[in-house]
């Protein structure tokens, strides 16, 4: 990440002092001063509109965006776009010889110069992470040492861009996985003690147990959705508020339950299914070692730019160090914590490593595990 970034940096660099060589429309109305002002400005801006664009991916659509701005900046004759095997996008009269430069330039993987009439063409590769994923080649009439680098510059800076989405969607995938991790630790211990709790209703008390299985299915039809990364802070307490209903007609009056709730606070987006382990996961550790009763409290406080969660239970509490050891296990691994490294992992990377969980917990005294939610949403509902 860290290179992509200097990459792309070092390019935008050689970028702004070609375009105050590249931009002299003004050149005798204006100082020298306010002259490279202007082609800062101009250059940076061509740069901003590719680059949303670019940051999707290599594919037609992003070649077809970006194209036009990448022609602006290098001021050829035309510009083209290609991936290993086809011309995605070009702006200008573009010759049919594109891909065949472009192959032979893949081949090598370095910069390439071919001498044309009436336009010769410099061609240069796109890499993602070492990898030669297309090419951008430009068409002028005179092939210059200067037009070399220039284009060369301008592949490394889409390069970066291509790099960064790459990245992206890394991480995108990374996020589902844990989200699919996470929904396989809730089922196969919940949904098994569930359905058995509703069972034993259904001759005592079957109204009970229609009430339950309505709560079930609307807990499972939040749970188990295919969602987006974010939902509302309200939507989380509903799904809490039913898994709660559920676990208590499970343990009867062993376990107490109370939410504490700023109603400021319910439109705020959080992560899908970031407040069900940490509830489940304080009565799993509630219930112990209190003569099987137990007591779990969930406060939800309005911080200002943020939304302070605090889950907690009167259990028997653990050493410190085991929470820590807790907090750092595998969050795909079974039996790791009941998706507390899970739910640390994404908030850590979703808002920063200063938004991980805090567990405050010693023997005899419970624990309690704090969240920090930032009200600007970092991602899609």
């Amino acid at each position: 990440m860290l290179t992509t970034v200097c990459v792309a940096l070092s390019s935008l660099t050689f970028l702004l002092g070609y375009g105050l060589a590249r931009f002299p429309w003004r050149r005798t109305a204006l100082p020298e001063g306010r002259r490279k002002d202007e082609a800062t400005f101009t250059t940076l801006h061509i740069a901003a509109l590719a680059a949303p664009a670019l940051r999707t991916g290599l594919n037609r659509d992003s070649a077809r965006k970006a194209v036009r701005h990448l022609h602006t900046l290098l001021g050829t004759h035309a510009v083209a776009i290609t991936s290993t095997d086809a011309a995605l996008a070009w702006d200008g009269p573009c010759t049919d010889d594109v891909l065949t430069y472009a192959r032979a330039t893949l081949a090598a993987g370095h910069a390439q110069v071919f001498p044309g009439e009436p336009h010769g063409a410099v061609v240069v590769p796109l890499t993602v992470d070492g990898t030669v994923v297309g090419a951008l080649a430009a068409f002028d009439d005179e092939v210059s040492a200067a037009l070399v680098r220039t284009v060369t510059e301008v592949g490394r800076w889409v390069s970066g861009q291509l790099e960064l989405a790459d990245l992206d969607a890394s991480r995108r995938r990374a996020l589902e996985a844990e989200m699919r991790a996470l929904r396989a630790q809730i089922s196969p211990h919940f949904v098994y003690n569930a359905l058995t709790t509703i069972a034993s209703f259904v001759r005592t008390n079957p109204r009970r147990a229609r009430e339950l299985l309505l709560d079930f299915a609307d807990f499972s039809r939040y749970a188990l959705r295919r969602a987006h990364d974010f939902t509302t802070l309200a939507d989380e307490l509903t799904c809490v508020d039913r898994y709660l209903l559920l676990e208590r007609a499970r343990f009867g009056d062993k376990l107490r339950f109370s939410m504490q709730v700023a109603p400021e606070v319910l439109p705020v987006p959080v992560p899908f299914l970031c407040l069900q382990p940490l509830v489940e996961n304080a009565i799993k550790h509630g219930m112990r070692g209190r003569g099987g009763t137990g007591e779990v409290r969930v406060v939800v406080s309005d911080a200002g730019p943020e939304a302070h969660i605090t889950v907690e239970d009167d259990g028997a509490g653990m050493d410190p160090e085991c929470a820590r050891r807790m907090l750092d296990e595998d969050p795909a691994r079974e039996g790791s914590g009941i998706g507390l490294a899970n739910v640390d992992l994404r908030m850590r990377q979703i808002y920063g490593d200063g938004y991980g969980l805090v567990v405050e917990t010693a023997l005899g005294a419970g624990t309690k595990v704090r969240l920090r939610v930032p009200k600007t949403q970092l991602g899609s509902m």
